[in-house]
């Protein structure tokens, strides 16, 4: 089955190639580094096997980050090489580890492109990040005998359901992998469905709740609160999506008849979109600042946009209430751990299907709370209204972070035994 997968594969590849540059034409970065996604790169020269880490977007390489800390921590020696798929992704490599690991963007799942990846940066180890499942990959990594993991793995029911038609390929591709640790049971159980080894699979947690959170962050955000007034009821929108703008400025409305110097951190989750946001914020009359132009809100700032990369941790420590986007939208959410981290209390619209055990347990301790768009705007009138309230689900929300830690740990338990 994997021949007709492969042949499917170089069939579509001009169709991914169209992609590509259609992608490209409405956010840059997609036009630069083609060859790299077919294994063409200037060859690191390393004197020495490296360690591989695959992370293919934003969130992934936030989920990354303590395990590969702890990889170049344990073995100093080996070169670190980091795999992305999107730029966002190749982007925060960047400001997270400058040059202290090789970044190239992961080949398509071709063959010959997988095999001059695999030549060129020489892997003892390939660790895959959450659910990314090449087959062509995968058997290319078993073949070269390179021990290959998943961890932090995940697999939604929406997820599972797409792969079961093609189940006979992914059994094939999964028994190529040493070991899967799952996020949670549920995952586990997912894995095993599509034809993971029982074996081969345990439970190790989430890797983002480890993350580690940037030094001097309080510090940071209480000198950016007294900047634009320090009592001021302040929220922030994150990692929003086409279309969660307007509903998190429509709710934005409703709060300021309640709270007239309620401020609005603004996030959009793709900085292509940043000029886009701002347009529709200009188009419904706020007092509005950016980011980029104005460093920080000043006191009369109703609606402030983070046309930023690299900052959301820094506003959502500065924030009093927060919502986490891609989820009015059915994107499937995004990491509610980083403002439960900063014992922040959360929002989150109904559609939380890539985050379920997280969401659930935030829930269930009243940590978090499910919103509509048509509800957003009351709640977090309501948060204001009640600070308690708000302490109260912040704390919750922080307890629950640290009693879920030690995925790392967990994982390296695994990776060592490997490497020694």
């Amino acid at each position: 089955m994997r021949l007709l997968y492969t042949l499917a594969m170089f069939i579509a590849t001009p169709l991914l190639m169209l992609r590509l540059w259609a992608r490209g034409m409405r956010y840059g970065d997609y036009h630069q580094r083609w060859r790299e996604r077919f294994g063409i790169f200037e060859s690191p020269g390393f004197r020495d096997r490296s360690l591989w880490v695959h992370a293919v977007s934003l969130g992934e390489v936030n989920a990354a980050e303590p395990l590969i800390k702890a990889l170049m921590a344990r073995y100093p020696d080996w070169p670190m090489v980091v795999t992305t798929v999107t730029p966002t992704g190749s982007e925060r490599v960047r400001q997270l580890f400058g040059d202290s690991v090789f970044h190239v963007y992961l080949p398509y799942d071709l063959p010959f492109s997988v095999s001059r990846f695999l030549h060129r940066v020489r892997p003892r180890i390939a660790v895959i990040v959450e659910t990314e499942i090449w087959p062509n990959l995968y058997s290319a990594c078993c073949k070269r005998q390179i021990p290959l993991l998943i961890v932090n793995a995940r697999l939604s029911r929406r997820s599972l359901r797409g792969y079961m038609p093609l189940q006979p390929l992914a059994r094939q591709a999964l028994h190529c992998v040493y070991h899967v640790a799952a996020q949670s049971l549920t995952d586990a159980a997912r894995y095993r469905l599509l034809g993971t080894r029982r074996s081969s699979i345990s439970v190790a947690g989430n890797l983002k709740f480890d993350m580690p959170l940037p030094p001097r962050i309080r510090d940071e955000a209480c000198a950016m609160r007294e900047a634009w007034g320090a009592e001021r009821p302040v929220w922030i929108a994150a990692s929003t999506h086409e279309g969660e703008e307007t509903l998190a400025l429509e709710a934005h409305l409703e709060v300021l008849r309640r709270f007239p110097d309620a401020l609005l951190l603004l996030v959009p989750r793709h900085p292509e979109r940043f000029r886009a946001v701002e347009h529709s914020i200009r188009s419904l009359g706020f007092r509005m600042a950016t980011r980029s132009e104005d460093e920080l809100p000043q006191s009369t700032t109703q609606c402030f946009l983070v046309d930023a990369m690299g900052e959301l941790m820094r506003f959502y420590a500065a924030a009093d209430v927060a919502f986490v986007g891609g989820s009015l939208e059915p994107i499937g959410g995004h990491n509610l751990l980083e403002p439960a981290s900063l014992s922040k209390p959360v929002l989150v619209g109904p559609h939380t299907f890539n985050f379920e055990g997280i969401t659930r347990g935030l829930l269930r301790v009243d940590a978090a709370r499910r919103v509509t768009a048509q509800s957003l705007g009351a709640s977090v009138r309501e948060l204001f209204e009640h600070p308690a309230v708000r302490d109260r689900m912040g704390r919750s929300a922080r307890q629950v972070f640290e009693r879920e830690s030690g995925a790392v740990a967990r994982i390296m338990e695994r990776i060592e035994p490997l490497l020694e």
